[in-house]
């Protein structure tokens, strides 16, 4: 499993209540994705052979995350098709879980402008992450 992703708060992630806005998550989510697949994939993946779309996001707020926290992203690999695979997230602040989400990725060839197989190297990195 890999270290989760800390997260710094920046005072333009709040909304008027002090809590990290709802759409802010997504970023979050984000981060964390493109840190897993920095650790997962390396540096010199061809994103422009074999890249991802996203294609579905889900989040539950359980508790708000203010600007002194420091969250805590974790992923695990849900469901990994053919083409496709899902990835849930948990945010932790202080080991307490303050939201859950999820996303669904198609594999993508920009060059050809379609949908390709999960590569191998991929799939092989993401079955880690069960």
């Amino acid at each position: 499993m890999l270290k989760p992703v800390k997260i710094q708060v920046r005072f333009s992630d709040l909304d008027v209540l002090g809590h990290v806005n709802n759409s802010v998550y997504l970023s979050y989510f984000e981060i964390a994705r493109v840190h897993y697949f920095g650790q997962m994939l390396g540096e010199d993946w061809d994103w422009t052979k074999n890249s991802v779309v996203l294609v579905k996001n889900n989040v539950e707020y359980l508790k708000p995350v203010l600007l002194s926290d420091v969250p805590c992203l974790t992923i695990i690999a849900d469901q990994i098709g053919t083409k496709s695979f899902s990835l849930n997230y948990e945010l932790h602040v202080n080991d307490i879980l303050h939201t859950t989400g999820g996303s669904t990725l198609v594999c993508f060839d920009p060059s050809k402008n379609e949908t390709i197989s999960i590569p191998e190297v991929m799939k092989k990195e993401l079955l880690k992450l069960k």
